[in-house]
């Protein structure tokens, strides 16, 4: 925990592999590490009173990454596959999973997806954004990492189709946009605003792999979305975490360096 600004940091949860995903619901910390979710509550300021294993995933499922409190009362659970290019065994993996707050009801929302791993909501609907990173054995065949609108029962056609077209991609879902190749993208948030007018309505993206951050523009005809790339930061190692405060004001983490920085609103000048 870093509980204000330059403030030294403070472990609170010790002991997880690989925490990637964390949520605040009703003043209860959810976490989602490997092959699990965990919740923390009553917090005093140092320590959680208590801890509760929620979700138990199979052994070998893939990594649990980000999380994502949808509208419908449902928590949203990106999980990888296991691999690079083979088929997955678990029905779980490379996958959107939901369930309800207290970890019961798990089921697939979404699934055929190398690795879902920031989740964020479209302000104001039930639309749901994913950062998705790409296979990376096809050499000049190489897609890009991706940022796609994720609906219940889509299949998005992992390991056998990358968008190469043709019969194996028939019904598949398709991205909404296309970021840099080999990016390994991270963490997303949705702005309407309030970074100001040159950074307008876009989804912020992590490119962990890349040392930056893309903005992506986004806009709606009421059934689909468009969107245009473009550089927002540069200068990163390794970006991972972005998080969106109440003001709409951004947190971005660098893996590497350990450093948090805060963007605010950018003038046009």
């Amino acid at each position: 925990m870093v509980s204000a600004t330059g403030a030294a940091p403070m472990k609170v949860i010790a002991g997880l592999h690989t925490a990637l995903g964390l949520l605040w619901h009703e003043g209860t910390l959810y976490v989602s590490s490997k092959e699990r979710v965990d919740t923390y509550s009553a917090f005093d300021g140092t320590t959680f009173a208590s801890t509760t294993e929620i979700v138990a995933l199979p052994t070998g499922v893939g990594e649990n990454n980000g999380l994502a409190f949808g509208p419908d009362g449902r928590i949203r659970l990106g999980i990888s596959a296991p691999c690079d290019h083979c088929t997955p065994t678990s029905t779980y993996s490379g996958a959107v999973v939901s369930f309800l707050p207290d970890g019961h009801d798990l089921h697939v929302d979404a699934s055929g997806i190398r690795a879902p791993i920031g989740l964020a909501y479209y302000p104001g609907t039930a639309d749901l954004f994913a950062t998705m990173n790409q296979r990376d054995d096809l050499g000049d065949a190489t897609p890009g990492d991706a940022l796609g609108w994720v609906q219940a029962g889509q299949h998005w056609g992992f390991p056998d189709c990358y968008g190469q077209g043709g019969e194996v991609c028939a019904g598949v879902a398709t991205a909404t946009a296309s970021l840099d190749q080999h990016a390994a993208v991270g963490g997303v948030a949705i702005v309407t605003g309030q970074l100001g007018a040159t950074v307008g309505t876009a989804a912020v993206v992590a490119e962990w792999s890349a040392g930056k951050v893309q903005r992506v523009a986004l806009s709606t005809d009421g059934a689909s979305y468009s969107a245009t790339v473009t550089p927002f930061l540069t200068g990163f190692t390794n970006p991972l975490p972005i998080v969106q405060l109440a003001d709409g004001t951004l947190l971005v983490g660098d893996w590497s360096t350990g450093t948090i920085y805060q963007v605010s609103a950018i003038s046009p000048t």
